[in-house]
């Protein structure tokens, strides 16, 4: 087979070109330390270097959402940190106006302590984080969801809270049940003094939970009714409107309070109960607003003329009802608490994703420094070789014979 001058000329030149090429090629990799820079240097290292970088995003993605979290319930934490130093200031003020000495000029003085400390709580409830988001708003509001109106305080957010759409995280936090609709009373039922203005109620308590869950309902109510006759004060207890059993002689009087059990509880009653007095009972409700709770109190230490039994009706109802709110807005921080730490769980998770997603890229398409440098230096030698190929065939044409 005859091989002409110029297909052997052809070849070389085609040699060239190729070696020079792979050369380009390795030191291309070599500087930019990839094994795979395009598709077709491996398409399946290619495809799963992409999944990992997709991977990778979707970390950096559930990250700024954990971050996003954890700043609006840091600012929720400081926020109800504040609420709980004004709370226990409220409480220190009706505890002190508590003083039967004090006349009605101190307590208005009180009231207008507590409208201050109102005020402030207001303000908190309208707390936001700094870009117009309400901290309390519910899943969300453009307006401060608390209004204080001619009816007291209103919320106008909505229900529920706003979340991240990957981990759930809370951006924001419902408001209402905390601050307007916390259990009213105890917690178990409330006590509500009817008429009388020479006896008051505390709070009530439990005393035996068998029986008292045992023998109640929801729309279960019950009635203390006193009675005077011929300087003999006897009180009886109803239940849902009917006599619990005979009437009983009451035997307390004065400032300490007596208490009165039935079906599992316990309703002190201190002063000197008068005939026609009345205390109802109903089961506890979602109902207690720590706004119309201090509304109530202020209004009522306002008042001129009132009996020291109202005074001590009015400051017992307020701290049941503040007692209340401590709770449902305790239970609130808590559970920010629990959003933290499930941010920095979450935190935790996307680091260890994002970490993994960059292992496996690095495995598919990164370079092995010592096998990329041995390869170069072996392209570089076959670039080497084709060049002197190169030289050699252009020596062999008829004019180089003849020349010679």
């Amino acid at each position: 087979m005859r091989i002409a001058t110029l297909t052997a000329h052809q070849s070389s030149v085609n040699s060239l070109q190729e070696r020079k090429r792979r050369l380009n090629e390795a030191q291309e990799h070599l500087d930019s330390q990839k094994r795979v820079l395009r598709a077709s240097d491996d398409p399946v290292a290619a495809a799963q270097a992409e999944r990992a970088r997709a991977r990778a995003a979707l970390s950096e993605s559930q990250q700024r959402a954990v971050n996003a979290s954890r700043a609006a319930m840091n600012q929720a934490d400081s926020a109800l940190g504040n609420v709980t130093e004004l709370l226990t200031q409220v409480r220190e003020t009706l505890v002190g106006a508590g003083n039967g000495i004090h006349s009605d000029a101190e307590r208005a003085v009180t009231a207008q302590q507590l409208q201050s400390l109102r005020d402030q709580l207001l303000a908190l409830a309208n707390s936001d984080d700094g870009a117009g988001n309400f901290l309390f708003g519910g899943q969300g509001s453009s307006t401060p969801p608390f209004t204080d109106g001619a009816a007291g305080v209103v919320f106008h957010g909505t229900a529920g809270s706003q979340t991240t759409a990957t981990e759930g995280l809370p951006l924001s936090l419902d408001g209402q049940s905390a601050w307007l609709r916390a259990p009213d009373g105890n917690g178990f039922f409330k006590a509500t003094n009817a008429n009388s203005t020479t006896a008051s109620s505390d709070g009530g308590r439990v005393t035996d939970p068998s029986t008292f869950f045992a023998q109640t309902a929801p729309t279960t109510t019950y009635q203390v009714q006193f009675s005077v006759v011929g300087g003999v004060t006897t009180y009886t207890v109803s239940k849902d409107g009917a006599a619990m059993g005979p009437a009983q002689t009451w035997t307390g009087s004065g400032s300490g309070a007596k208490s009165i059990e039935f079906d599992g509880m316990s309703l002190g009653i201190g002063g000197t109960p008068a005939d026609g007095d009345t205390f109802d009972v109903r089961m506890s409700q979602p109902s207690q607003s720590i706004f119309d709770t201090l509304d109530r109190a202020i209004a009522e230490l306002k008042t001129t003329g009132r009996t020291n039994a109202q005074v001590s009706q009015t400051l017992g109802d307020a701290l049941t009802g503040l007692t209340a709110s401590e709770n449902a807005l305790s239970g609130l921080r808590s559970r920010v608490g629990l959003a933290l730490n499930r941010a920095d769980a979450a935190e935790d998770r996307s680091a260890d994703l994002k970490l993994q997603a960059e292992d496996q890229r690095s495995v598919a398409e990164d370079l092995d420094p010592v096998q990329a440098i041995a390869d170069l230096q072996l392209q570089k030698t076959n670039y080497e070789m084709a060049l002197q190929t190169y030289a050699a065939v252009q020596k062999l044409s008829l004019f180089n014979y003849i020349g010679g």
